[in-house]
Order: C-alpha cells, then sequence, then structure tokens
C-alpha cells in the first residue's frame, strides 16, 4: 500500500513539478511521513509538519486528489445533480460550489437528470454508482422528486437538496423564502400605485413557479386587488415563453399596466415583447422579475427582480455536505433563506 501511495502521490512526474518524493526529501522526513502531513494524521508531531509544510511552500507541491482518495478510500469527488436549462442560475450555482470543492480539496461531477425522465431515480442511482462520488448536491427542479430521498438514502450517501420548498426524506436542504419574497414584489408594485397587475407563471409544475405565484397573487388580495384570470399567462421560465406571454398580455384592450415574471428569463421576454410594441418601460408598463441572476442588471431599462443569494446557498451547501463526508452529523437548519428585493428602472423610472 505504501509503494501505491508513493507512486500515485509522485506521478506523473514532469519537470518543474514537485512531488511527495521532493519535498520529504527536502523536509528530512520518509515518504510514509510526508503522507500522514499531508493527510493530516494526529501521529505526526508539530516540529515535524511545520518542516514539511515549510517545503510544501519552497517546491509549490500540491497533493493530488487520486492519491488522497488511495489513502482514504474515497473519490475525493462531489455530484451536482441537475435539470434546470437556466445557464445564469445554474452558473451562479455552480461556482459557489466549486469555491467551496476546491478549497476542501474536492473536484466537481456535474450530471444533468430531467424531471420529465420517468426512471428519474433509476437515473440517479446509476450515476452515483457509476462515478463513485462521496455526496451529491441535488439543485431544483431535480430535488422536488419524493422518490430520490429515498433512493440516496438506500445507498448510503450523504446528500444535500436545494428547493423553494422543503421534501421530505433529505437530512440536509436549503429552501429559499420565495412565497414571502413574491409577497414584497406585489407590495412593491401596489405601492407605485399599480391595481391593473399581470403575471406570468413558471411550469405548472414547478414548487418555485407554485411558490413565487401563490405569494403574488395572495399579496394582492390582501390589499383588495384582485388578479384577473386573463391577465396570467403561463410560462415555461424560457425568454420565447416570457416574450410570448408578454405579446399576450400587453394586446389586450385592458392590459396590465404592471407585470410580475416568475423568473428573470421570462421578464426580460416580456420586456422584449413592450420594446416589439412601441410601449415604454415603466412609464407604459412596469415590469418586474425574480432570480437576481446577472442579467438582469445588463438589460435596459435593468430589471427590478427578486435576489436569491445562489452562490452564498451554493457554498453553505457544500460545506455542509463536506462536513458530512468528514463524518460530521449532517444538521442542517431548514429555516428558510430569506431574498432581497432589488428595485432598478423597470418598476421606478
Amino acid at each position: 500500500m505504501t509503494d501505491l501511495l508513493t507512486t500515485a502521490f509522485a506521478a506523473p512526474s514532469r519537470p518543474g513539478v514537485a512531488t511527495i518524493i521532493d519535498v520529504a526529501a527536502m523536509a528530512g522526513v520518509s515518504v510514509r511521513t510526508a503522507s500522514r502531513v499531508v493527510n493530516k494524521s494526529p501521529l505526526v508531531n508539530a516540529q515535524t509538519r511545520v518542516k514539511f509544510e515549510a517545503a510544501i511552500e519552497a517546491l509549490d507541491f500540491s497533493p493530488s486528489s487520486r492519491a488522497r482518495g488511495l489513502r482514504s478510500g474515497r473519490s475525493n469527488l462531489i455530484g451536482v445533480i441537475q435539470g434546470d436549462a437556466n445557464a445564469h442560475t445554474i452558473g451562479a450555482i455552480q461556482h459557489g460550489i466549486v469555491t467551496s470543492c476546491t478549497a476542501a480539496g474536492f473536484e466537481l461531477v456535474v450530471h444533468s437528470a430531467s424531471v420529465d425522465d420517468p426512471d428519474l431515480a433509476g437515473n440517479v442511482r446509476e450515476f452515483i454508482q457509476r462515478s463513485r462520488v462521496d455526496g451529491v448536491i441535488v439543485l431544483s427542479p431535480t430535488s422536488e422528486e419524493p422518490s430520490l430521498p429515498g433512493v440516496l438514502a438506500a445507498l448510503n450517501i450523504p446528500a444535500v437538496a436545494l428547493g423553494a420548498r422543503a421534501v421530505e426524506g433529505y437530512a440536509g436542504m436549503l429552501v429559499s423564502a420565495e412565497k414571502s419574497a413574491a409577497m414584497a414584489m406585489a407590495d412593491h408594485l401596489y405601492a407605485l400605485g399599480h391595481r391593473r397587475i399581470g403575471m406570468v407563471t413558471g411550469p405548472a409544475s414547478r414548487q418555485s413557479s407554485q411558490e413565487r405565484a401563490g405569494g403574488f397573487i395572495a399579496a394582492l388580495e390582501a390589499r383588495g386587488v384582485q388578479v384577473a384570470p386573463h391577465h396570467i399567462a403561463t410560462g415555461d421560465y424560457s425568454f420565447d415563453g416570457g416574450l410570448a406571454a408578454g405579446h399576450k398580455l400587453l394586446a389586450l384592450g385592458d392590459r396590465p399596466d404592471a407585470i410580475f415574471a416568475c423568473n428573470d428569463i421570462s421578464a426580460i421576454g416580456v420586456l422584449k415583447a413592450a420594446t416589439n410594441m412601441g410601449l415604454q418601460v415603466p412609464r407604459d408598463i412596469a415590469i418586474a422579475g425574480f432570480d437576481g441572476s446577472d442579467i438582469a442588471a445588463m438589460v435596459s431599462p435593468s430589471l427590478t427582480t427578486i435576489r436569491r443569494p445562489l452562490q452564498h446557498m451554493a457554498r453553505r451547501a457544500t460545506d455542509w455536505l463536506i462536513g458530512a463526508i468528514n463524518g460530521a452529523p449532517l444538521d442542517m437548519p431548514l429555516a428558510p433563506v430569506e431574498l432581497e428585493l432589488v428595485v432598478r428602472e423597470s418598476t421606478r423610472g
């Protein structure tokens, strides 16, 4: 086993690239002791550790995840299971996950699993068995599949999920407070004087769409404002869906004076529809979205939205997962993650 570890740490040997053999020689210790230092063994005394760390810095040595895996019996891989086509939100989440993974010496494996797959649970099971990841982060909407927590538990693999609503069975889950955030958006539009308010929903089956639409309508009804059924258009969280919904709503004889779309991409589609029809935003129509994605600040006029702290949530989930992989209890509070209303030009002018 010692020879195998030595080979793994040392290879591939390239000119100018230090191996654990080089570091051990500089520190004046055996390769076996060097391996113990790299793997944070309690058997190594403080003096030896200081000498080894000085040699690491001098030689710019970086132990490979393959070698650590041989030592620990792990793959040093974390799987991310996703089924969202929105590159703007997925990109932010993956950036947060990678940040925590890199700091802890893990690599990321991304697996796409569609919620429309009739054997979604089997698909995920095969991925985990094939990739041998040490733990998984399950993103919305894949996390909404009710059979997944049981599959993960049967595989005895640590898992953390992200979603818009708590799903029974996950040992760890971060839930964003999307209903209350949508209520804050309704209050914002009401405070601006809008009463003829329209909405573009997301897919009816998505929990995020249900939470956002439900909260928005409930907040308006609490203020005595009824959203007319013909002022609600069903979207699919895509730009094209938002564009079509925007043309439909804005062509009405009693068109809304404000439209809330349940995600930013759809809202930008509505914004495009308004431009196509010669309307000025927000003078003729106020438009707002949800997610706080990077593109919301790039369009003109900039988009009022609800910001989800996606990178922060991703880092938090990853840190919890890595702790569980290392033997800590997966003790995550189910308190919802609060979201932020960001007011920009598309509603305030």
